[in-house]
C-alpha cells in the first residue's frame, strides 16, 4: 500500500478548520499530520485550543486531539511537518495572500479555502466536476513563483456552489442573464446558534462581498486557460442577493434563467442527472456518485433532509418550472461547510493527488 500524503491544516481552530480535520480523520490518500493556528493558539494541545469552541457533531479525532498546534508563521517548521496544506485563516486578505504564496515558494503546495487568490489570474479556482483543465495553469504559477513542487489552488465561495454546477450543463443553450438569490446558513460566518443567539428567528439581508463574489465568481470558473493565465467568460449577466437565514448548515437558492435557445423541461432534468465530472470517473474518495440530484418532489430539496446526500457533497435541485419574465425558475442546494468550504478542498486536494501534483 502507498504512503499516505502528509497534510497540514492551517487555520485548523475555527469551524472550516475543524471540518478539515474531521475530513482527513481515515482518509484513504492523506493523514493529519500537523494542526496549525495562530500564534495565541500554537504551542498546547488541540484538544486545549479548540475546548468551549469545538463546533462539529462529532467528537475531535482521537488523532488530532493529542497534536500540539503549530504556528502559522513558523513557516519552515509547519514545511517539515507535511507534504501540502489546507489552509482555511481568518486574516486580512493581503495577509492570507502573502502567507499562501510564503508556503508555495516553501515547496509546499496549498489547497485553499480561503478568497484572497482567487483572481490571481494564475491560481486555479476550481470546482472539480466543472473546470478540472483549470489546474493547467499551475505549471505557469510555479515559473511566476520560481517553484518546482510549491503552488496555490483555491475553492471558489460556498453560496455558489449551490446553483453554478446547475447552470454549467446548460451553457450549451446560450444562457443570456440570471438572477440568484441565496439563503445561507450560519455556518458560512464560521458561527453556530450557541454563539450568534441573534440569528435565532431572525434574517440578515446583508453578507459583506458575498454578491461580488457570487456574480464575478462564476466566469472565472467558466473561463479558459490562454496564455498561461485563466481568461474569466464575458457572458451570461448574473446578478445576486445573499441573505443570513436561521440555519445550521445548508445554503440555497432561488435562481431565474433565460437562454438564447430555450431547452425543453425534460432536457434540463437530463442534463443534470447525467452531469459527471473528473472526480466521478475517477471514483474519487470524496467524490458523490450523482453530481446533482433532481427532486420531483413540490417541497424538495430542502435543507433538514437533503443537506447530507453523498455525504454532504451532492448538489440538489427542483422546482424546475417556466416563469413569466424568464425562461425558468429551479431552486438548488448545497452543504455550505462540505461540498462549499472543506469538503470540497479535500475533493480539489484528491485530484491534484491522482494527477501527479502532490507528489
Amino acid at each position: 500500500m502507498k504512503e499516505k500524503i502528509k497534510a497540514a491544516v492551517i487555520g485548523a481552530t475555527g469551524m472550516v478548520g475543524q471540518r478539515f480535520v474531521t475530513l482527513l480523520d481515515g482518509h484513504p490518500f492523506f493523514e493529519l499530520s500537523a494542526v496549525v493556528a495562530s500564534k495565541r493558539s500554537a504551542g498546547v494541545k488541540y484538544r486545549e485550543a479548540v475546548e468551549g469552541r469545538w463546533k462539529m457533531k462529532t467528537p475531535i479525532p482521537e488523532m488530532a486531539a493529542e497534536m500540539t498546534v503549530m504556528d502559522a508563521s513558523d513557516v519552515d517548521a509547519v514545511a517539515a511537518a507535511c507534504d501540502f496544506v489546507f489552509c482555511a485563516v481568518d486574516m486580512k486578505k493581503d495577509e492570507i495572500l502573502a502567507l499562501e504564496e510564503t508556503y508555495a515558494k516553501a515547496e509546499i503546495p496549498v489547497i485553499s479555502n480561503n478568497s484572497a487568490c482567487r483572481w490571481v489570474s494564475d491560481v486555479p479556482m476550481v470546482v472539480p466536476e466543472i473546470n478540472d483543465s483549470h489546474l493547467a495553469v499551475i505549471e505557469s504559477q510555479k515559473q511566476r513563483l520560481g517553484t518546482k513542487r510549491g503552488f496555490i489552488a483555491v475553492k471558489p465561495n460556498c453560496s455558489i456552489q449551490s446553483y453554478v454546477p446547475l447552470l454549467t450543463p446548460l451553457l450549451k443553450f446560450g444562457i443570456t442573464k440570471v438572477v440568484a438569490a441565496t439563503y445561507q446558513a450560519i455556518s458560512g460566518a464560521g458561527k453556530n446558534f450557541e454563539s450568534w443567539p441573534e440569528m435565532i428567528d431572525n434574517v440578515i439581508p446583508y453578507i459583506g462581498g458575498e454578491e461580488e463574489k457570487s456574480e464575478r465568481e462564476p466566469l472565472k470558473i467558466w473561463g479558459e486557460v490562454r496564455g498561461g493565465v485563466v481568461v474569466p467568460a464575458e457572458a451570461p449577466l448574473i446578478t445576486t442577493q445573499c441573505i443570513r437565514v436561521p440555519v445550521t448548515d445548508g445554503h440555497t437558492a432561488a435562481v431565474f434563467v433565460s437562454f438564447e435557445n430555450k431547452p425543453p423541461k425534460e432536457t434540463i432534468i437530463n442534463e443534470w442527472r447525467s452531469f459527471r465530472g473528473q472526480p466521478q470517473l475517477l471514483e474519487l474518495p470524496s467524490a458523490p456518485e450523482h453530481f446533482i440530484t433532481y427532486f420531483e418532489e413540490d417541497n424538495r430539496p430542502q435543507i433538514k433532509i437533503d443537506r447530507e446526500i453523498y455525504g454532504g457533497m451532492g448538489i440538489t435541485a427542483g422546482r424546475l418550472r417556466e416563469d413569466t419574465l424568464f425562461d425558468y425558475k429551479f431552486v438548488g442546494m448545497s452543504h455550505n461547510t462540505l461540498r462549499g468550504a472543506a469538503g470540497g478542498a479535500v475533493l480539489i486536494a484528491e485530484l491534484l493527488y491522482r494527477q501527479g501534483y502532490l507528489d
